[in-house]
């Protein structure tokens, strides 16, 4: 079983139910074990300002999937929420948005699919909910979640 960590996100709709349903989604995913979820917290959007606040968080996971496999049903489940990848504003908003930050200490680099997430490391709004989660986490090739946050 590997260790992995989802990040999690909304702005449309009622995002606090459109993650409550997505983390509901993948906990009955063959292969998928929820085993802990941060605090959701709400943020300033970024990249793209003139939308609604976010709602983000972070799950803790444990899977005998491979990256692919639990990427390819985190984009699944974003399809089943309304989520449409590719239309609207880059980094625009959303129904949900499910992100796989980590894998293991998996170093990934494929089409569609770097893991950590290649913007992990200067994301606030990412980075905080897996310091609640673990706070000794490491990021691979990146250091300490909380040196990361501390260079902010």
């Amino acid at each position: 079983m590997t260790r992995a960590f989802v990040g999690l996100g909304s702005n449309l709709g009622d995002p606090r139910a459109q993650i409550g349903r997505a983390i509901e989604l993948l906990g009955a995913e063959d292969g998928v074990e929820v085993v802990a979820l941060s605090t959701l917290r709400e943020t300033d959007p970024v990249g793209y300002e003139d939308q609604p606040r976010f709602l983000n968080g972070a799950a803790e996971l444990r899977t005998s999937l491979s990256a692919r496999e639990l990427l390819e049903r985190l984009l699944a489940i974003e399809r089943e929420l309304g989520r449409v990848r590719g239309e609207g504003p880059r980094f625009g908003p959303r129904t949900i948005d499910l992100d796989l930050l980590l894998f293991g200490s998996e170093i990934v680099a494929e089409p569609g699919l770097v893991v950590p997430h290649p913007r992990l490391h200067e994301r606030r709004f990412a980075l905080e909910p897996l310091a609640e989660l673990d706070p000794a986490l490491e990021l691979p090739g990146r250091g300490s979640v909380q040196a990361l946050l501390a260079g902010l």
